[in-house]
């Protein structure tokens, strides 16, 4: 599976962005798909994920009710729309891809085993 993340850029405080993945090479309707986030000198963190196989997403609490995960079926396409952005939410952003059915979501960073090459967010005050 080939993941490819796009979308980040400069943004003011309270400002929106929609990043994107698109993943090919194999079908990932049974996947679930997951953004993380590193800021500079911190570990990466779980963001968000999405169940492909009946549409049930997570969230961190720092970006519940501002940032919402949708798809594109036929594009093979994940979203991670962002709003009412915070500097905090400065950031590489990068989606993953868990091929494993699991009973619970996971935002275990090893548990993803496909990784986009992240897009970078940047939240001005």
């Amino acid at each position: 599976v080939q993941l490819q993340a796009c979308g980040g850029g400069l943004v003011q405080a309270g400002g929106s962005l929609r990043l994107s993945c698109a993943a090919s090479g194999r079908t990932v309707r049974y996947y679930t798909m997951g953004w993380f986030r590193q800021a500079p000198g911190n570990e990466r963190e779980f963001v968000a994920a999405f169940k492909w196989s009946g549409g049930s997403t997570y969230y961190a609490n720092s970006v519940k009710g501002r940032f919402t995960v949708t798809r594109d079926n036929a594009k093979s396409t994940v979203f991670l729309q962002m709003n009412s952005l915070k500097p905090e939410d400065t950031a590489v952003y990068y989606c993953a891809a868990d091929r494993l059915s699991r009973i619970a979501t996971t935002i275990i960073v090893p548990d993803y085993e496909y990784w986009g090459q992240g897009t970078q967010v940047t939240v001005s005050s």
